[in-house]
């Protein structure tokens, strides 16, 4: 569906840049953008292959499974349809880990694992459980600690102080975090009477 929606107003795009004769300025913006949106491929990879890197040390060393065992008791109350030695709990662990420390692509892969472990318990294979949503809404407004990438980014273009956003991020997704969670609880439990 959304590759129907940018791909409509792509062409939107074109046709009313042809009616009023702007079509340059499509192909300059299409050429620039292209071109920078590529140099921030490049700029940001590094990053991204480094922390993909060390949160694959982290699990195989058995610290995410440690981390996981020390949330346990809150995902277990987050969670409680799913077991409690439920290996979905071990991925779930990692990919808040990864997102507290703002690397959300490290924490894809882990969220995408996580999934097909609550698939496999999914009664209904075309409709999301209430354990899928909760880690959805979770990790979609995951509590961040130290924003990573958003700091990168800001020492790429220059930010004379880039980590001045640490504590309106912990701020911003703290109260995101809790209040997906009160809505999603809300939510499920009057879905159920």
């Amino acid at each position: 569906m959304v590759n129907i929606i940018w791909a409509s107003l792509i062409f939107i795009a074109i046709i009313y840049s042809l009616i009023t004769g702007n079509i340059s300025t499509i192909n300059n913006g299409i050429l620039t953008h292209a071109k920078s949106g590529f140099n921030l491929i490049l700029e940001m990879l590094p990053l991204i292959v480094l922390w993909t890197g060390i949160m694959k040390i982290a699990e195989t060393s058995g610290l995410l499974e440690k981390f996981s065992k020390l949330l346990n008791p809150i995902l277990s109350k987050l969670f409680p349809s799913i077991r409690k030695d439920h290996k979905a709990l071990g991925y779930i662990a990692s990919n808040i880990a990864a997102n507290m420390l703002g690397l959300g692509s490290a924490a894809t892969p882990f969220g995408l694992k996580a999934m097909e472990e609550l698939q496999k318990d999914n009664p209904k294979k075309d409709t999301a459980s209430d354990a899928m949503i909760t880690f959805l809404v979770l990790n979609t407004a995951g509590v961040t600690l130290i924003p990573t990438t958003v700091i990168a980014l800001r020492i790429m273009h220059g930010s004379l102080n880039p980590t001045e956003i640490i504590i309106t991020s912990i701020l911003a997704t703290t109260i995101s975090s809790i209040s997906g969670l009160l809505l999603d609880h809300h939510i499920r439990k009057r879905a159920k009477k």
